[in-house]
């Protein structure tokens, strides 16, 4: 691989970390004690922030000339059908309704977004339907544009997903205790399951 792949793995990593680092609890907590009652738009300036930084990578990663690792017509409309259209349905759902408190938008009108466990609608065939949409998404966009610059991004943002559900379990687990616990044993965490109590 020539440098400028190696550095846009960087990169990557760069923004996985950081965006990791803001969202943790001891830097919120910092950023609280820091900025006192302007903390209630810590999400929004944070979800501003990531997305222009991730818009810059993404400049960046399109600049990079990049050889095409697969040619096929028909996997582009496979991949539409079984990996994008899907990908983009389950992320629709998931974030429909808690758009406000995810965005940062409520953030406005919220000192704090409630603590509260939400097992309804979706949640109750998968525990993480957004992180699901998110790697069919994005896998689907692989197959469709299959460049090696992609194909890196898309390694490295399923790692991501894998890694970061495993610190956030711990989190949530730690927030609700043995209702959590009991959630992760009778609903998968990234391909739904059917059968699912409801």
């Amino acid at each position: 691989m020539n440098s400028s792949r190696w550095l846009l793995i960087f990169f990557w990593i760069i923004y996985y970390v950081v965006h990791s680092l803001l969202a943790s609890t001891p830097v919120k907590v910092f950023f609280e004690n820091k900025t006192g009652k302007w903390f209630r738009y810590y999400r929004l300036f944070y979800t501003i922030f990531a997305t222009f930084t991730l818009g810059l990578l993404l400049y960046f990663q399109f600049s990079i000339n990049s050889e095409f690792l697969i040619k096929s017509t028909v996997l582009k409309y496979i991949s539409l059908i079984f990996l994008v259209t899907p990908g983009i349905i389950i992320m629709i759902i998931a974030i429909k309704k808690y758009f406000m408190l995810l965005s940062g938008i409520r953030s406005v009108f919220l000192a704090s977004p409630p603590d509260e466990l939400k097992i309804e609608g979706i949640h109750r065939i998968v525990r993480h339907p957004l992180y699901s949409g998110t790697i069919l998404f994005v896998w689907g966009l692989f197959f469709i544009f299959p460049l090696l610059n992609n194909l890196i991004a898309v390694i490295l943002l399923t790692l991501y997903v894998l890694i970061g559900i495993k610190f956030e379990e711990k989190k949530l687990i730690k927030e609700f205790g043995k209702k959590y616990e009991e959630y992760i044993k009778n609903v998968p965490g990234l391909i739904p399951n059917f059968k699912s109590k409801k």
